[in-house]
């Protein structure tokens, strides 16, 4: 009886076993890709600045922009070539691309009709009869007429673009954090360098007032003191250079490279404060402009959800073999929005769009305040560095000047190198002071050069004019 069966539809449907065949040979194939961590470790280790990416990626920019920097990483690398670097290396820039790919994919493939779809239904008389089989093929085909798929495509499209522009919010990011770590490389070497100076000093100091005491002309616990300030001191320069060490391994890992990278980094601590610029921070700022594609999507996804209320037309024919006599019709259907029509739906995706409006608009609050208070921040640091150039530099050189002339002389009197100790610990207490103050000067600005997004220009220098005035405090 099942062999019966079997030959009636054989017989009867083949033609559409066959387009069934020829529709499962269209199907997209599986193929593993096994992690292979040995090979991408080889080439991580392999990364250098002069790796064939980023050469490759500073030959495209200087063809689309005359203006942009030279890059030469025979010289020595420095803070715009790093920047870069970590543009093609930075392993949070390379996963927000691999997103955005995601997104890329997601929306060349949206909008598409659904499969058609086909069924068959066989049924058998128990009554003894002639041809007992009652056969029902049928193919059905969803005709989107409510639309749903031309704004499931724009839907996509925007979500593509809201992860192309968080992107490009990762590299302005990505550049401010490369800045951020350069200046604390940089004053981490000036400060070691400040705090070997004191040492040079100090040991000066104590080889004197070990002659001093030999011949009785100092007490040796005042001569004592000069060896414990200098055993304190190179105890502090050990620290900074092993923070100038963390501070550079940092800077490898921004740039995407190995610790063991062959890497010649050149430090700068330069100060650019951004003036007023008049532009339009909801284009420029990365989170604002983040937060705007955010919306748009809101907006696709709220229009998707009422067109799902709009029913989609599902047509096909229909055969049927019922006793040995054949029929052929239609079949159809259209689902009646009475009951549901996605009211849940409609619903969350309108409380989402306002969520993402108001999400937009408090952020363009923050945006305005948190610009403020750090002009604030740029301002009281700019009126501190001043002083230490201006005021209190001067008078510290002066008191060193002083208390070197009265030992020279032979005037200091009891406890005077002390005093020139306690003269020369604050000339160095005023320099590491004035590189911290340059360095908070460069984070800040860094982090209004982010919040102001690309597109301004520097128009001030005052760090550079101050630094004319030179004294043995900015030497």
């Amino acid at each position: 009886m099942e062999m019966v069966l079997v030959r009636e539809l054989t017989r009867k449907y083949t033609s559409l076993l066959l387009l069934a065949g020829l529709f499962l040979v269209g199907c997209q194939g599986y193929k593993p890709m096994p992690l292979q961590p040995e090979d991408h470790m080889k080439q991580w280790l392999e990364r250098t600045p002069r790796s064939e990416g980023v050469v490759e990626f500073a030959r495209k920019l200087s063809e689309e922009d005359p203006g942009a920097i030279e890059y030469d990483p025979d010289d020595g690398i420095d803070l715009a070539e790093a920047q870069l670097i970590a543009m093609v290396f930075n392993p949070k820039l390379r996963l927000a691309r691999k997103r955005a790919g995601v997104a890329a994919a997601t929306a060349e493939n949206a909008g598409l009709w659904d499969d058609p779809s086909f069924s068959i239904d066989v049924l058998r008389i128990t009554e003894s009869v002639a041809n007992p089989w009652v056969i029902m093929p049928g193919l059905s085909l969803t005709i989107p007429i409510s639309g749903r798929l031309e704004v499931e495509k724009s839907r996509a499209d925007a979500l593509m673009q809201e992860a192309l522009v968080r992107v490009a919010g990762e590299e302005w990011l990505v550049r401010q954090e490369v800045r951020d770590a350069w200046a604390r490389w940089s004053a981490s070497l000036l400060a070691a360098e400040e705090a070997g100076t004191l040492i040079e000093s100090i040991e000066q100091m104590v080889e004197m007032t070990g002659r001093l005491a030999d011949l009785g002309e100092l007490r040796r616990t005042e001569a004592g003191l000069f060896r414990i300030e200098n055993a304190q001191r190179v105890r502090e320069l050990a620290g900074l250079e092993a923070r100038a060490l963390s501070n550079r391994q940092q800077l490898h890992m921004l740039l995407g490279l190995s610790p063991d990278a062959p890497l010649e980094l050149l430090p700068s601590l330069d100060v650019f404060v951004p003036g007023e610029v008049d532009i339009d921070l909801t284009m420029s700022n990365p989170e604002l402009r983040r937060l705007r594609e955010a919306y748009e999507v809101a907006e696709h996804s709220l229009q998707l959800e009422v067109r799902k209320q709009y029913p989609d037309l599902t047509i096909g024919p229909l055969y049927e073999t019922d006793q040995g006599q054949s029929r052929i019709g239609f079949l159809g259907g259209i689902p009646i929005p009475v009951l549901n029509a996605n009211r849940q739906g409609i619903a969350e995706a309108t409380a989402r769009r306002e969520l993402a409006r108001a999400e937009f608009e408090a952020a363009v609050e923050i945006l305005e305040g948190t610009i403020a208070m750090t002009r604030i921040r740029m301002t009281a640091l700019e009126e501190e560095y001043g002083e230490l150039v201006r005021v209190i530099g001067p008078m510290v050189d002066q008191q060193v000047a002083d208390a070197r002339t009265l030992i020279r002389l032979g005037e200091a009197g009891e406890g005077g190198t002390l005093v020139l100790l306690e003269s020369i610990v604050r000339l160095h207490e005023t320099k590491t002071r004035m590189i911290r103050v340059l360095m908070d000067q460069a984070l800040e600005c860094s982090r209004l050069e982010y919040l102001l997004g690309p597109g301004y220009e520097n128009d001030s220098t005052w760090i550079q004019d101050l630094d004319n005035e030179e004294t043995e405090v900015t030497r």
